[in-house]
């Protein structure tokens, strides 16, 4: 490895990494010519920890160790336009949408796990490149599949159209969106739903239900104003966007300016029955506390990581998070709300005082709820860190010793003459190039002359635990997300009642006392968590999985503005892990169009 690489040794202000080797973990996947159809016995209402029963898979099977080979390929086509004052659910107009097929959200890619999915994405979009990104799909050995603007792919140009195909290794919920600048904020977006089995019992799947911050404002102008530093929102807080015009329920709301238009989402519940509910997080700023009034949520599933199920009344979800909950309807035939609620503080705020969808049970009146519900205790944007995985992964905390070192921080500096906000990471706010990504220098054999803005950190060695530590100097808790692992949560330091105190200085990780708190024996384990504000939080994952692999922040605004960094993992093994030839022609057509013929040029970190 080049030492322009190796230098890139932290992670965010991650202060060390260390690697414990241990055994590879090879897929064995299942000829079609084994596959049985599943007996009548087996993923049934009484059995959903079943899946099918020859070959045997179940809730207990290791999906990087075996995962099925249905030899069923699932085609979609996504067709993304733009339209001009566009009316959404909510009545509102937005100045500028952007959807897949003419909607938003983008319409349900639904699979069997082991299946393959093929997604066409044709661009109709006026100027603007684009990519789809499946959040939270391992991508095993499909690195040049995960739609990663610049870093694994040349956006894919204005007429022109790309196919991703790839195989659902993993089972449970996950979402697309574009991974081009801050763009998958103006209607980019869909859910994905992989069917398997699940640690409870279940008799109805009411499918995806997606919770999304709305702005009626293109993105592009709003992100202009996060990135001015004197039009602060917060006081004290340089760039801070403005509130959400609205949350949406899969694309429905009332309008919260009370004009005519909109809808609350409406849910059908079965007396008597057990339902599962797939909630996913797709917003660009907001994260929410939810709860269901007079009824609990049982958690079987973090992302796409079941779990020992644990019954709650109220939940967090961070961006970019899922939880697979199940809702017993037990309570008399009525309607309720379903309630979002904002934690005070900077984790985002909406014009919408009381986003709320309606959950009816099947023979109430057609009325709204009449129960406001209680507020549910301030979450203080924090994740829990106490759910159990079903199959367990244990990471040798002993071998993770860390020393103070760099910090995340908001930085102002002067760019092309405008003063703007950049987040940097290692002091370096990510940018990449859309016409030269990362995966075309490892197929040219010139990574070595990647410049040090691709915030790229070289992990070479394959199948051992990787250990990152992140310190957060800001009062802003981000939800940061890992493309093509889930990432084992080690521990984190406590969540702050206020974080945007002036008073507030970053608490480091201490190695005296904070490395008594890690947990590495079967760890909360996803694709997606949160880094408390001012504090640090410590995580591990596994080399497995060869490629060019972002970590990031997920509010869009950070990201635009820099905050994050690529793993290039296992240099040696991505040429023969998978093939890098169709990296070309998409490339091809990007650089005829960009920048000759855009009028648009690069203005933040690109991804």
């Amino acid at each position: 490895m080049t030492s322009s690489i190796v230098s890139k040794s932290l992670l965010f202000c991650c202060l060390m990494w260390g690697l414990i080797h241990g055994s590879s973990a090879l897929v064995a996947p299942i000829s079609p010519l084994d596959l049985q159809p599943r007996q009548a016995t087996c993923n049934t209402a009484t059995n959903r920890q079943c899946w099918m029963t020859s070959p045997a898979f179940n809730i207990n099977t290791d999906y990087e160790t075996s995962t099925p080979n249905t030899g069923v390929t699932r085609t979609y086509t996504f067709t993304l336009t733009e339209v001009n004052s566009w009316v959404g659910g909510d009545g509102g107009v937005k100045v500028k949408a952007m959807l897949v097929n003419g909607q938003f959200p983008g319409p349900t890619v639904t699979a069997n796990w082991g299946d393959r999915i093929n997604i066409t994405v044709i661009n109709n979009l006026v100027t603007n490149g684009t990519s789809i990104h499946c959040h939270g799909l391992r991508q095993l050995n499909s690195n040049t599949q995960d739609g990663a603007s610049g870093v694994t792919e040349c956006p894919i140009a204005p007429t022109k159209s790309k196919t991703y195909s790839f195989i659902a290794n993993q089972y449970g919920t996950a979402w697309y969106h574009s991974h081009f600048s801050a763009q998958y904020g103006n209607g980019i977006v869909g859910p994905i739903v992989i069917n398997g089995p699940a640690s409870s019992n279940y008799d109805i799947d009411l499918g995806p239900l997606m919770i999304s911050d709305w702005y009626y404002n293109p993105v592009n102008q709003i992100a202009a104003r996060v990135n001015n530093p004197n039009n602060p929102f917060i006081p004290g807080f340089p760039g801070s966007p403005p509130p959400s015009n609205n949350v949406l329920f899969n694309g429905k709301n009332r309008n919260p300016t009370g004009g005519a238009g909109g809808s609350y989402a409406k849910f059908t519940l079965t007396p008597g029955s057990k339902h599962l509910l797939r909630l996913i997080n797709p917003s660009v700023q907001n994260s929410f506390t939810l709860t269901l009034v007079g009824h609990s949520f049982t958690i079987v599933a973090t992302d796409l990581v079941p779990i020992q199920p644990v019954t709650v009344t109220s939940l967090y979800i961070g961006i970019g998070q899922r939880y697979d909950v199940i809702i017993t309807a037990n309570q008399p035939v009525a309607n309720y709300w379903f309630n979002t609620t904002f934690s005070p503080g900077p984790c985002g705020l909406s014009n919408n005082p009381r986003p709320a969808a309606i959950f009816s049970y099947s023979g109430a009146p057609n009325a709204n709820p009449t129960a406001a519900g209680t507020a549910p205790p301030d979450s203080r944007c924090a994740d829990s860190l106490t759910y159990t995985p079903i199959v367990t992964r244990s990471a040798p905390v002993a071998s993770f010793t860390a020393t103070p070192g760099s910090t995340l921080n908001t930085k102002i500096q002067i760019d092309n003459s405008i003063a703007r906000v950049f987040w940097p990471v290692n002091n370096s706010p990510m940018k990449v190039d859309w016409n030269n990504p990362t995966l075309e220098y490892v197929k040219n054999g010139n990574t070595g002359s990647m410049p040090a803005a691709r915030n790229v950190i070289s992990v070479p060695t394959a199948n051992v635990w990787t250990f990152w530590l992140i310190q957060n100097n800001s009062s802003i808790p981000h939800p940061v997300h890992l493309h093509g692992h889930d990432i084992l949560i080690l521990g984190a330091s406590p969540a702050l009642a206020n974080p945007i105190n002036p008073a507030n200085v970053l608490r480091p990780y201490n190695p005296t006392t904070d490395a008594a708190t890690l947990k590495g024996n079967n760890p909360t384990r996803r694709d997606t968590t949160m880094l408390p504000a001012w504090g640090w939080l410590a995580v591990a994952y596994r080399t497995n999985n060869p490629g060019a692999w972002l970590f990031h922040c997920h509010i869009a605004w950070h990201v635009s503005q820099g905050l994050s960094v690529q793993f290039l993992e296992q240099l040696s093994s991505i040429p023969t892990a998978m093939t890098l030839n169709d990296i070309t022609a998409n490339c091809n057509n990007w650089d005829a169009y960009y920048p000759a013929n855009d009028p648009f040029s690069q203005d933040d970190s690109g991804i």
